[in-house]
């Protein structure tokens, strides 16, 4: 089976963001990881996720790729329960929402298990996920 093409997804809107999220699913992050850019207005998300695609086509094994999360416009960006004294501990993403506010604005949530999560206000919606390629070195958090 020949690698698939690395995965470029965008989202604007709320239903392109439950794309984005069903990829990210179970996705592996670490508080060091996580960049914000307040100057910039973005936030950007270092993750190593499970190969969706790969295993649904009925491969025996799953493989984890290493991605780049982006969301850009961010005008806030709060978090509950992620410990930044520890860098290098493990969270669990479970999943995306986009919550509209005073459209095209809006808050979009990022929750990890264990009650952790991430608030963006954002002036609109603008996320971009980015495979950079397969973990082969099983470098990403455990």
């Amino acid at each position: 089976m020949s690698p698939p093409a690395p995965l470029k997804l965008i989202a604007l809107d709320a239903d392109d963001l439950a794309v984005i999220s069903a990829h990210v699913q179970d996705a592996r992050v670490q508080p060091a990881d996580i960049v914000w850019r307040q100057d910039e207005k973005r936030l950007v998300v270092g993750l190593n996720r499970l190969d969706w695609e790969q295993t649904l086509a009925g491969a025996t094994s799953s493989r984890r790729l290493i991605a780049a999360l982006r969301f850009d416009r961010v005008l806030a960006c709060k978090s509950r329960n992620i410990d930044l004294e520890a860098p290098q501990a493990t969270l669990e993403l479970l999943g995306i929402e986009f919550h509209a506010s005073d459209p095209p604005g809006g808050s979009a949530l990022l929750m990890f298990g264990q009650g952790a999560a991430l608030r963006l206000d954002v002036e609109c919606l603008e996320c971009e996920l980015t495979d950079l390629g397969p973990d082969d070195l099983g470098v990403g958090p455990e």
